[in-house]
């Protein structure tokens, strides 16, 4: 195939959107090639706008009849033009002209990095009208937008804030290329697109899309979101990603509260992207059952619900068995299946307890009992007659909740237990001191005092 690179005007020269320094990358994430699988046809032309991954833009140019790359940097248009498509053109939206239609016009990252610093003034409406121009009259518009206030803003406050990147500072001098606030106000700036608009919630964001949901709800869901959210924001957090997901979506909030939107315009795409990977069915995580018989002190439960698990692991085979953790196994009333890959633990039975016990911890849930992680460990295999023999290799130390609200609640929650063992004590003492006190006790203290002088006296001889 016969590649040209064009030059539009503004072009960056001295930037890259495919290697920034201090800049996110480019989009990409199996969400988002799933959706290009879905929604290209063998005779498709297509217009690429924006810093799309390599791997995204050969997958298109596999897909569709011919593919033709407008991007702002004219290093990455140069390596773009070197590895895949028609016309590669370099340079800003608003000095791209020409009368191409296109059958679909691709912009999943976004508006904000179509312009650079010499594009005076442009809204993200005048963007999208740009983009509408260059749609054929049945054309399908695939676009992406961050949300102003997705789950991430109270998962992880943005530490750059104060300083701003390179790529923070604005590239228009009037109007602003983010999206609207809010999914209400980017339908409203669709217009007449709306009406005819698929719309998927993408998580975790939309650097790595791996999750594209047309109706985040249900338990399991929560779960798929969950566990990709908890793995993009590692480390120290304002709350545990994991536990707040978890309450989102069952709140009914895991659409508003997206990262990242996908607007379909024009096509529709399955329920889930990729496909299959969220379980079917019903159920529940078995972690969160024995989670949920922690916050309430029910031993009975986890003596029930632990040596079945125990009983259901060493069924399975060597391979199956390394992934089954808590937090990988869906529990269907008797009934045991594995969720997805889940993460590989060896040690058998008592690792995998450790493993839950870990993630309990990090997650600031209330212990039952006194100990550090092989102490709780231990506890909950002795309840199907396993020990602990050695070092625990999935946890070791003790462990503190990974959100800084997870640990003032831990805080507030040990300080208030331990004001109320003392209140219990001091109630105690004080009973004592009464029984010491009254006159039955005094007269049965000078009976029997003298018996035990006897006594101690016979011992000696």
């Amino acid at each position: 195939m016969t590649t040209s690179l064009l030059m539009v005007g503004a072009e960056m020269l001295n930037w890259s959107d495919l290697r920034p320094t201090d800049g996110r990358p480019a989009t990409g994430g199996p969400a988002t090639a799933a959706l290009l699988d879905a929604t290209l046809r063998p005779t498709d032309k297509v217009l690429v706008v924006g810093p799309h991954s390599l791997q995204l833009l050969d997958r298109i140019a596999t897909k569709a009849a011919t593919v033709d790359v407008l991007v702002r940097s004219a290093p990455d248009a140069e390596q773009i033009a070197r590895v895949v498509g028609r016309r590669v053109y370099c340079g800003a939206l608003d000095r791209f002209t020409g009368t191409d239609l296109y059958d679909v016009v691709v912009a999943l990252d976004g508006l904000p990095r179509l312009v650079g610093p010499d594009s005076p003034a442009m809204s993200w409406t005048d963007a999208l009208a740009l983009l509408k121009a260059r749609m054929a009259p049945r054309g399908r518009l695939l676009l992406a937008a961050e949300n102003a206030f997705g789950i991430e803003r109270l998962i992880q406050p943005d530490v750059t804030a104060g300083v701003p990147r390179n790529e923070d500072w604005p590239s228009v001098v009037d109007g602003a290329l983010q999206a609207p606030v809010g999914l209400a106000g980017i339908r409203t700036a669709l217009g007449a697109l709306a009406a005819n608009t698929t719309v998927y919630s993408v998580y975790p964001d939309l650097i790595a899309a791996d999750l594209a949901l047309l109706t985040p709800t249900g338990p399991l869901t929560a779960a798929a979101i969950a566990r990709s959210v908890a793995a993009r924001h590692s480390g120290q957090t304002l709350m545990d990603p994991y536990r707040l997901v978890q309450d989102a979506v069952a709140a009914g909030l895991g659409r508003e509260l997206a990262p990242v939107w996908y607007f379909v315009v024009g096509d529709k795409g399955p329920e889930t992207l990729p496909n299959k990977v969220i379980p079917t069915g019903t159920g529940v995580l078995l972690e969160e059952q024995l989670l949920a018989a922690l916050k309430i002190d029910d031993q009975a439960a986890l003596r029930r619900m632990v040596p079945a698990y125990i009983t259901w692991l060493h069924s399975l085979d060597p391979e199956s068995a390394a992934i089954a953790s808590p937090d990988n196994v869906i529990v269907e009333g008797t009934k045991y299946r594995l969720f997805g890959s889940g993460v590989v633990v060896s040690g058998g039975a008592v690792e995998h307890l450790a493993r839950f016990v870990r993630r309990a911890q990090e997650a600031g849930s209330r212990q039952p009992w006194a100990g550090d992680t092989q102490a709780l460990t231990s506890r909950l295999a002795s309840m199907v007659g396993l020990t602990v023999d050695g070092e625990l290799t999935v946890a070791l130390d003790n462990l503190q909740p990974q959100g800084q609200a997870e640990q003032l609640a831990t805080i507030a929650r040990l300080s208030q237990e331990l004001a109320d063992a003392n209140e219990q004590a001091t109630w105690f003492e004080s009973q004592l001191d009464g029984i010491r006190r009254s006159r039955p006790y005094r007269i049965g203290h000078a009976v029997l005092n003298p018996a035990r002088v006897i006594v101690k006296r016979l011992r000696r001889l």
